[in-house]
């Protein structure tokens, strides 16, 4: 009986991953008409559903209360900043701002910023045009006694957790901190600023 309990489980499990397959090679097809969609909207736009489903419940994605997906668009080419045209006149006007943080990274700070009330739990991309990034982001209301209640994601609502956009402890927020490696040549461990630095 458990030999046959375990099939049906993998069964599931592979009709699952096949759905969630077709819907990524739909979400493939449909993706410049959507685009054209989100960069009418907001930077920040709060949406209903996942646009891929399959990642954002890899990710820790429920469909219940508690759970917002934010989609972000950020503009591309290299974090550009405006250039001075009045004022004090520096020695070199320069326009583009070399930052050590990646797109992904720097749309979850945005949507938690904007909503100071959720807490970041992952993100995925989403699609890129030829000026932008779209990210949407897995948000989390922990004040929702749904949340609370849930063994497998109240820990998000320990005090130790909080702003974890902002402390660089999201996934992206590791990967650009180059925390998913460890080696003797690269220290970035206990933090980047600790070595001056020197990590990356």
């Amino acid at each position: 009986m458990k030999g046959l309990k375990t099939y049906f489980y993998n069964l599931n499990d592979r009709k699952m991953a096949s759905a969630y397959h077709y819907i990524k090679e739909n979400l493939k097809n449909s993706l410049k008409a959507r685009m054209i969609e989100w960069r009418a909207q907001n930077v920040l736009t709060k949406t209903e559903k996942p646009t891929d489903i399959g990642r954002a419940r890899n990710l820790g994605y429920k469909d219940k209360k508690g759970f917002v997906i934010i989609r972000v668009r950020l503009r591309r080419g290299g974090h550009k900043r405006s250039r001075p045209r009045k004022g004090r006149k520096s020695q070199n006007l320069t326009i583009r701002k070399a930052l050590g943080m990646n797109y992904q990274w720097i749309a979850e700070q945005r949507a938690a910023r904007k909503y100071k009330n959720l807490e970041v739990l992952n993100s995925y991309k989403v699609g890129k045009d030829g000026m932008h990034y779209f990210f949407e982001v897995i948000m989390i209301d922990v004040e929702r006694p749904e949340i609370q209640n849930d063994r497998t994601i109240s820990w998000i609502c320990r005090p130790e957790n909080q702003g974890r956009a902002f402390r660089g402890l999201t996934s992206a927020g590791k990967k650009s901190r180059g925390l998913r490696t460890k080696s003797r040549e690269m220290k970035v461990r206990p933090s980047l600023t600790a070595w001056k630095g020197r990590g990356k």
